[in-house]
Parts: C-alpha cells; structure tokens; sequence
C-alpha cells in the first residue's frame, strides 16, 4: 500500500515500517534511535558526513562506494584498504 506524504517532519515511534520503500525520498539530517535496518538493501544513497554510534555493522556488505574520508574507530578506511593491498 502506497501512502503519499508531502514534505515535511514526521516522527514515527514504536512503529513497524517492515519492508517498507523509499525511494526518491530526502532524510537528510534525520535521527534514528533504536532502529533496526537488518537485511535491508540501501542503493544510490548519499551518507556523506553521516555519523554511526554504538552500531550493529556484523555480516554488512558494502561495494561500489567512495571511502573518501570514512573513518571506523579513528581510522581511515582507504589508508586500511591499501595496508590490506586492496587499492
């Protein structure tokens, strides 16, 4: 089912979205707390100067990205990427 929203702030809280579609749709500058995204598919999507605390990150798959800038605990994930000879 389809549920047209106009722009604007929604909060949603102890709600199921389960297999939920976004697409073509701007979250920027948006908070999710206590959120589970498990075995969900992201394309085409800008995180750039996105921030990542106290996450789940195990089994996660990411290919075709810029790493430009990404740090995971401090370090650069290109500089870790060229000690492991993959770039």
């Amino acid at each position: 089912m389809t549920t047209p929203l106009p722009s604007g702030q929604y909060s949603a809280q102890n709600a199921a979205l389960t297999e939920s579609t976004f697409r073509d749709v701007c979250l920027s500058k948006a908070v999710f707390d206590d959120v589970n995204l498990g075995a969900s598919q992201f394309h085409n999507v800008n995180l750039a100067g996105a921030r990542f605390d106290d996450v789940n990150m195990s089994d996660v798959e990411i290919s075709n990205a810029n790493l430009d800038g990404m740090r995971i605990n401090g370090l650069l994930v290109t500089e870790l990427l060229k000690l492991h000879g993959q770039r």
